[in-house]
């Protein structure tokens, strides 16, 4: 792992992050099981469960592909797309439903959540070259799997700045941001991060989603690219409490998002009011950490927010995800990452779809585009 520092500004490249198993590595996990639908949590420090592993029963699954077969493109008409994708999605067992629906309303449920055995498309086509849409699908059932999840935890959205305001994100290494702090990134570690929203407020840490999901098309035919997972309650759990007072202090300015400062500001730094890393309440905290660089405004807080990343990397859950599979991320609990993987640019490289997602539109309203009341600045 090397770590370089300009000033008081922190970023990580070149991190290396071992794991064991080949899709998920808990620790203290528990099982229950309701018929063939399994739940499964892995609880960490904080003596609550960080992290859901559920997994549909293969009728289901089947059940749920068949309906998602004939979606049409979500992009014609979302409103009506989600309501579809939502009632598709109803046919989950109870508990499982329950388990989503759970993820997304109460403040003590796991962070992340491993969904699997979701029904795929019968054809997938090459992975897109360009960060757009990928050309060569059969259909539409991985956006309407995309959908469906996040239906239930709230409101798919789009940002204008973010893949051109698209409520369906596909996330692709692309030739040129290999080495960014962005999704199109490959060579580097993708430090843990929130997705966070520029906000002319100067408050990065308001207008954010809530929740992102996650839906794998293609796996990385290396097997390298794993993401990572560090929820807020492990987090504080580990750090020592004069570096958690700093992070709960205003010392930190983050910066807007690369996709933000390269459309608006030339690559230039845009950076937020003086705000904290981590808020709320001590037993279930909130953390917001730009993936586009945080500026620390004294050394001992520059401090804090290096041992906040060292104890990221030690409590983090790690997934490798595969087509079939998706991982609920809730966006305010906890942070995300991406270890390094090879990319060849050749249509076969990993292909996640991705949604932004918020309990509600209502408080963003101040932010919606005339064109798309589901598009947002």
């Amino acid at each position: 792992m090397s770590r370089t520092t300009s000033g008081t500004t922190m970023t990580t490249s070149g991190t290396t992050m071992t794991t064991s198993g080949t899709t998920m590595t808990t620790s203290g996990t528990t099982m229950t099981t309701s018929g063939t639908t399994r739940t499964t949590t892995a609880v960490r420090g904080s003596g609550e469960a960080t992290l859901a592993d559920l997994a549909l029963p293969d009728a289901v699954r089947a059940a749920i592909g068949r309906e998602l077969r004939d979606l049409p493109d979500p992009g014609a008409d979302p409103d009506r797309a989600t309501a579809r994708c939502h009632q598709v999605f109803a046919q989950l067992p109870l508990e499982l439903l329950r388990s989503v629906l759970d993820f997304g309303r109460h403040h003590d449920t796991p962070g992340v959540a491993l969904v699997r055995n979701l029904p795929v498309d019968a054809e997938t086509g090459p992975t897109p070259l360009d960060g757009g849409p990928g050309r060569g699908k059969s259909g539409f059932v991985s956006e309407g799997v995309l959908l469906g999840l996040s239906g239930l935890l709230g409101e798919p959205l789009g940002v204008l700045t973010e893949k051109a305001g698209r409520l369906i994100h596909d996330v692709v290494p692309v030739a040129g941001g290999e080495r960014t702090q962005t999704n199109q990134s490959s060579a580097v570690f993708l430090n843990f991060h929130s997705d966070i929203t520029y906000d002319a407020t100067g408050r990065y840490d308001r207008a954010n989603p809530d929740f992102l999901v996650l839906n794998c098309l293609r796996a990385d035919p290396s097997g390298d690219a794993v993401t990572y997972y560090a929820d807020a309650r492990d987090i504080c759990g580990q750090l020592p409490p004069g570096a958690l007072e700093l992070l709960r202090g205003p010392y930190f300015r983050l910066n807007a998002p690369g996709s933000y400062t390269r459309s608006v500001a030339g690559g230039a730094e845009v950076l937020s009011e003086p705000v904290p890393i981590i808020s709320g309440g001590g037993a279930h905290p909130e953390i917001t950490v730009s993936a586009n660089g945080v500026r620390a405004l004294n050394r001992d807080a520059a401090a804090a927010f290096e041992r906040l990343q060292e104890t990221c990397r030690a409590v983090a859950h790690a997934v490798r995800l595969e087509p079939g599979q998706a991982l609920l991320v809730n966006n305010r609990k906890g942070v995300h990452a991406r270890s390094p993987f090879g990319a060849r640019h050749d249509g076969r490289d990993r292909w996640l779809q991705r949604t932004y997602v918020r309990r509600s539109l209502w408080d963003i309203r101040y932010r919606v585009t005339p064109q798309d009341r589901r598009v947002y600045f």
